[in-house]
């Protein structure tokens, strides 16, 4: 497989290296600003980078938890990237206060896609949360706004030839 192409981000927006306790941080912060305006019955999150938060919000109100898989796509008629839903919303959903959670929303697509699974599964009410907003979709609650590249400490390194390494596609952007 070759290895991923450095990104190259916005030299207007810079870069937000996140490490372990800042999310940590940031995930408590989000769950109490859930905590304090709303009761969720159901934690779901965005697979795959929205499981680590939306695992962590669980923990953290000590609800259930549930993933659903959407991805990006290329699209043969398209450049650009199509999200897509790939996996079944859970089951537990029905009848349910549901909280979705992603690591990042931007366009609101993904997130988008989410909650209409979520829906037609027969959750009573819908909410989501981000760590990161990090364009014009407005979740129901986020942690932090930012038009910052993102680096999420989980994907800093990679298994390259049977070893961690760090991710090739953040060269020049990560820490020494």
């Amino acid at each position: 497989m070759p290895a991923p192409q450095p990104y190259a981000p916005d030299p207007a927006k810079g870069v937000l290296n996140v490490d372990w306790p800042l999310f940590g941080e940031l995930s408590r912060a989000l769950a109490l600003r859930v905590a304090r305006e709303w009761s969720p019955e159901l934690i779901v999150g965005v697979a795959t980078a929205g499981v680590v938060p939306g695992a962590a919000v669980a923990a953290i109100l000590d609800l259930p938890f549930h993933s659903i898989l959407i991805s990006r796509r290329y699209s043969t008629e398209q450049v650009r990237e199509t999200p897509a839903v790939f996996g079944a919303a859970p089951s537990d959903a029905r009848g349910k206060r549901v909280l979705v959670v992603d690591e990042t929303c931007d366009s609101g697509q993904t997130m988008r896609l989410a909650v209409g699974a979520i829906v037609n599964a027969g959750a009573r009410e819908v909410r989501t949360a981000v760590s990161f907003r990090t364009g014009s979709f407005l979740p129901d609650y986020y942690a932090l706004a930012t038009e910052a590249m993102i680096i999420l400490p989980w994907d800093r390194e990679i298994l390259l030839d049977g070893e961690l390494r760090p991710n090739p596609k953040y060269a020049g952007l990560l820490p020494e």
